[in-house]
């Protein structure tokens, strides 16, 4: 099981057939909307699938419920060693929880800049740069549940709070109600779809001829809409406009790894299949060729892979390296959702911050209650 873009089923497909091919061994590839990978339960996958691609901040509740198997088996200690000395940023380690790991990653990505070459002569480089194209209308931003969450965590981190995962207070008061203003400001200029757009809607929308959009600050990269004549306008990437002056770091880390169900009957092929399309040859020729984005350092690195779409490794490295790892914890994915929510009911309201970061950490205390979180 995987999702339903190009980007999350194509390359999976193309190597599956030269699995195929070398091994004898079939994988068939379902897929489910981006909406239910951020959300779906992995347990009810886990027993119908045999592989299955899912997102870090799951592991704390896959591991509570038993439903994958750990990948770092013993005769695997020389290639998973590999992968952690190849990490894009904390790929790897994102998926490492209570001692085990529990996916590979073969996705990397975090929040990054979108702009469009032709609209703007160069991406912005400050938040007040961004803003100027705000006011014109000129921007987008994804704010449907969880992104809203996504942006105030990284703004969180970049501005040098991005909060402690073992800790119930994980919403500093006076960063997060910064990070809070600034979302506030920015969506006074953004078109109504914006709190219906996840980052799918909002790249076809700004790969329209006839979109007046230039950039959207923050938003998951996605590495197919700068590929020539995915969509009618091509997209290209960069590390994020900054605050201050600062580096271009404290993102929120997204990307994709692929897991092991611990209920498969073929868990042995499924692992090796699962350690193959994960490596670094695999993922710097036929899934990044096949419309892959990336998740070995490799191929990020890699020429041949970063010349057909407009240098996208190249130049969100910064930001992806400079990452941010969201809480893990079994009781996270409930609290993702809450928040995201309240997040949405105030910034809509134009209720004051203060009274949000102390909603949002009660929120969080009450998800670590009875929680391991390391």
């Amino acid at each position: 099981m995987t999702w339903d873009h190009p980007r999350g089923y194509e390359p999976l497909q193309a190597c599956s057939e030269i699995w195929q091919q070398h091994t004898g061994v079939q994988i068939e590839w379902d897929r489910r909307s981006l909406q239910d990978f951020e959300s779906f339960s992995v347990q009810t996958l886990a027993r119908s699938y045999d592989l299955i691609v899912i997102d870090h901040p799951h592991v704390g509740q896959v591991t509570h419920e038993k439903c994958l198997q750990p990948l770092d088996l013993p005769a695997r200690y020389a290639e998973l060693e590999g992968l952690k000395n190849s990490s894009v940023g904390a790929s790897v380690d994102s998926y490492y929880w209570q001692n085990h790991q529990w996916a590979l990653p073969i996705d990397a990505a975090t929040q990054v800049q979108a702009w469009v070459p032709g609209r703007l002569t160069e991406p912005t480089q400050t938040w007040e740069e961004m803003m100027v194209l705000a006011r014109l209308g000129q921007v987008l931003c994804p704010l449907r549940p969880p992104h809203s969450l996504m942006l105030l965590f990284s703004l969180m981190a970049h501005l040098g709070a991005p909060g402690c995962p073992e800790q119930p207070d994980l919403f500093d008061p006076a960063i997060a109600s910064e990070a809070y203003n600034r979302i506030l400001e920015l969506s006074d200029h953004l078109p109504q779809v914006c709190w219906s757009m996840d980052p799918i809607a909002a790249f076809e929308q700004m790969s329209r001829v006839d979109s007046p959009v230039t950039c959207v600050p923050f938003i998951y990269g996605y590495v197919s809409y700068a590929l020539e004549k995915f969509r009618p306008v091509r997209v290209a990437f960069s590390n994020i406009p900054v605050i201050d002056g600062r580096e271009p770091s404290g993102t929120t880390l997204g990307g994709t790894g692929i897991a092991v169900s611990a209920f498969s009957r073929a868990s042995a092929q499924a692992t090796a299949f699962a350690y193959w399309v994960a490596s670094a040859q695999v993922q710097r020729t036929v899934y990044a060729a096949s419309g892959g984005q990336v998740g070995h350092a490799a191929a990020w690195e890699d020429e041949s892979v970063n010349t057909p779409v407009l240098d996208f490794y190249r130049a969100t490295r910064a930001t992806l390296d400079g990452a941010w790892v969201r809480p893990r914890h079994s009781g996270y994915m409930d609290f993702q959702q809450k928040a995201s929510d309240l997040l949405n009911e105030c910034l809509q309201a134009r209720r004051s911050a203060s009274t949000l970061v102390f909603q949002l950490n009660a929120l969080y205390a009450a998800s670590l209650k009875g929680q391991s979180v390391k």
